[in-house]
């Protein structure tokens, strides 16, 4: 159990210490997860998840009912993960400005992958841009399948004309990678 390590093996109490990049994958799970069970510390329930899922890239992908199926996590500790995901995701396709400008393939590559990365299911989605190349709108056009999508073509313009737009750029994802 937590209780029987030594404070300066705590994760907690690391955190507070030493910082967050310190600590392990497993480490900052276990934080956000709080307490484990009667039968295994946090540390190992937060270990025995990244195992099962594959490590970061499998619990991000994970749906609720995945988490949620996984002995040792309830409803509040799926939803505080997921929560969490999002959160990470929001940050990370967060840039310095209100509005993001797109000036090269790169900055469109920057401001999707984190949302676009671990989805499973192909997604069509357009960047909505202004005559600076600032974003607009990013909206999801279709929601496909594992390895397809269809496009009506209406759909791809309807939020450009909406916004007024001077031009778009349509990106989608491919769940296997």
């Amino acid at each position: 159990m937590i209780r029987d390590l030594p404070n300066g093996e705590r994760p907690r109490e690391r955190l507070r210490d030493s910082g967050a990049p310190a600590l392990s994958d497993t480490e900052l799970l276990a934080i956000l997860l709080r307490t484990g069970s009667a039968a295994e510390s946090v540390v190992e329930l937060a270990g025995r998840m990244l195992v099962h899922f594959g490590g970061l890239e499998g619990l991000a992908r994970a749906g609720y009912a995945d988490l949620h199926g996984l002995h040792g996590l309830g409803e509040a500790k799926a939803a505080q993960l997921q929560a969490a995901i999002e959160l990470g995701r929001r940050l990370a396709s967060l840039r310095g400005a209100d509005r993001p400008t797109i000036r090269t393939p790169q900055d469109v590559s920057d401001l999707v992958r984190p949302s676009m990365a671990f989805l499973d299911q192909e997604h069509f989605r357009v960047l909505v841009l202004n005559t600076r190349n600032q974003v607009l709108a990013s909206p999801d056009v279709f929601v496909g399948s594992v390895n397809a999508t269809t496009i009506r073509t209406a759909e791809v313009f309807r939020e450009a004309v909406r916004q007024s737009a001077t031009t778009i750029i349509a990106v989608h994802n491919h769940p296997s990678g």
